[in-house]
């Protein structure tokens, strides 16, 4: 695939250092969708400095950028976790398999910094690191994979290997390769993003901040759980009392363990809401550099929105089409709902290959019920050509911290139904704690995780009630367009970002 001539490899660096190096995983510019829709936001709110993106991607891309490039961005780099060139020098540092098997273990099962840093420091100056395979498929990576897997025997062997692989794969290449320059490293997850972040501490010593829409790691364990990929060699039903790890915990203790670190070699932790904070000191942050910026939204964005055409009821899940999202439950609501509210529409909106296996499970699933009279795919669109259309907005995630679509939609004065995750209650004002059944709140309803008949039910209320619904959609639009406006959030930014970049040493844009 021709890339645009602005996305440039690290390697080639024709450009000056940018004052923000914003790093991503998985999302921008690749994969429209909450997290690059505000890593674009923010870039464009601050056209003061300038940025750069490193993309951290499982392969090279086979879709085109979603987004048209801000005047301010400078570069893409990209960094591919299954790239073997990685690195520079072809002999192994001067460490011992022992000792290398040693800080994996540390690393990958502790979140241990210093292990961290040890590791960075046996693998040299910056640009003079050995390459991704001397450390992977020498005799002495062999060495140090067979010494870790003695601390699991109980794992089959062929899963330990390639999940170490994978892992241990991941995590080198975060270590050896190209790091763009910047003034300020901004990581937009923990993960092997937050891995990033922390080696740019190490490496330049330059202020490294982290926003995390979710906790990352929750979200992984959530994923690896789900995964049919993964088979543990263990069957313990349901003996919780039995300790012993297999490489499902292999997994979802690693992603936890990069969380550590990140938020070890980072100078400002950002949750979108409160509780996310609590999660995040409960990994090891310093409560010090703990903070709170919500999402915004550019309410004027929503002040004219085209006619309504047509008159059936409408609802709608607008949102990647992806596992975590539970667009399948979503389908679920629609089917029973259907038949309590007579020319029900349901709009799955959003975009479709993140997981194609799953969008296609989802297609499948309301073709084989009949429903495609009822549930209608749009793809990734312009939701404001579509805003008009909604009475209801339900999101059935399984995990989220703050949806920008729930603010989307109370911009444009639509209530909303969601699970009870994230800041979902806080935004829709609903009363009470997780746990209970559907509760409804001044801007819409909440419900709990799966509970089908709960959200079946909260959408037959309102879907039948057009006076409750333009009272809850008022009282959205309210609240967001005073707690959530986008130039007040960006200012917050501004701010933070104040705080470690002088104004004397910005670049020039």
């Amino acid at each position: 695939m021709e890339m645009p001539s602005w996305f440039v490899p690290a390697w080639r660096n024709p450009e000056p250092e940018t004052d923000v190096c914003l790093i991503a995983e998985g999302c921008y510019p690749y994969v429209a969708g909450g997290v690059s829709t505000w890593i674009d936001w923010l870039i464009r709110s601050h056209p003061d400095l300038t940025f750069s993106v490193l993309a951290i991607l499982p392969s090279l891309p086979l879709t085109e950028p979603r987004y048209e490039r801000p005047a301010n961005l400078r570069a893409i780099d990209h960094l591919y976790l299954d790239d073997k060139s990685t690195g520079q020098r072809n002999a192994w540092p001067a460490m011992t398999p022992q000792w290398f098997a040693d800080t994996l273990t540390a690393i990958l099962d502790h979140g241990d910094p210093a292990a961290f840093h040890g590791l960075l420091g046996k693998l040299g100056a910056a640009r003079r690191r050995p390459a991704v395979s001397a450390l992977l498929d020498s005799p002495q990576a062999w060495q140090a994979l067979s010494e870790g897997y003695g601390r699991m025997p109980q794992t089959a062997f062929i899963s330990y290997f390639w999940a170490w692989r994978a892992l241990a794969g991941g995590l080198l290449r975060t270590l050896v390769s190209p790091l763009p320059s910047a003034r300020l490293y901004h990581s937009v997850s923990t993960g092997y993003a937050g891995l990033i972040a922390a080696r740019a501490a190490h490496d330049t010593g330059r202020p490294v901040m982290i926003t995390e829409h979710g906790i990352y790691s929750n979200e992984r364990r959530v994923e690896i759980l789900m995964a049919d990929w993964i088979r543990n060699s263990i069957e313990t039903g349901l003996d919780f009392t039995d300790e012993r790890h297999d490489v499902r915990d292999f997994w979802a203790d690693a992603f936890e363990s990069f969380a550590r670190i990140a938020y070890s070699g980072a100078n400002e932790v950002i949750a979108l809401y409160g509780d996310n904070n609590a999660f995040q000191l409960a990994l090891g942050a310093d409560a010090k550099k703990l903070t709170v910026v919500p999402n915004g939204v550019d309410v004027e964005r929503f002040n004219t929105l085209p006619e309504r055409v047509s008159k059936r009821p409408t609802m709608a899940f607008i949102g990647r089409v992806a596992p975590i999202k539970d667009v399948q439950t979503f389908i679920d609501v629609a089917e029973r709902a259907a038949s309590k509210v007579p020319g029900l529409r349901a709009f799955i909106i959003g975009p479709m290959d993140e997981d194609p296996e799953y969008a296609q499970s989802c297609i499948d699933a309301v073709n084989e019920r009949g429903l495609g009279d009822t549930i209608i795919f749009t793809g990734a669109v312009d939701v404001r050509d579509y805003m008009a259309e909604i009475d209801v907005l339900m999101l059935t995630s399984i995990s989220e911290a703050l949806p920008l679509v729930i603010l989307e939609a109370g911009a444009a004065g639509v209530p909303c139904i969601a699970t009870d995750v994230g800041a979902c209650r806080e935004i829709l004002g609903c009363p009470g704690s997780p746990g209970q059944s559907a509760v409804a709140g001044i801007g819409g309803m909440v419900a709990p995780v799966g509970d089908v008949g709960s959200l079946v039910s909260a959408a037959v209320h309102l879907l039948n009630s057009p006076m409750v619904r333009e009272q809850m959609g008022a009282a959205l639009r309210s609240k967001v367009r005073i707690q959530y406006r986008s130039d007040t959030i960006a200012a917050a930014y501004t701010k933070l970002y104040d705080r470690h970049l002088s104004p004397y040493a910005r670049m020039e844009a």
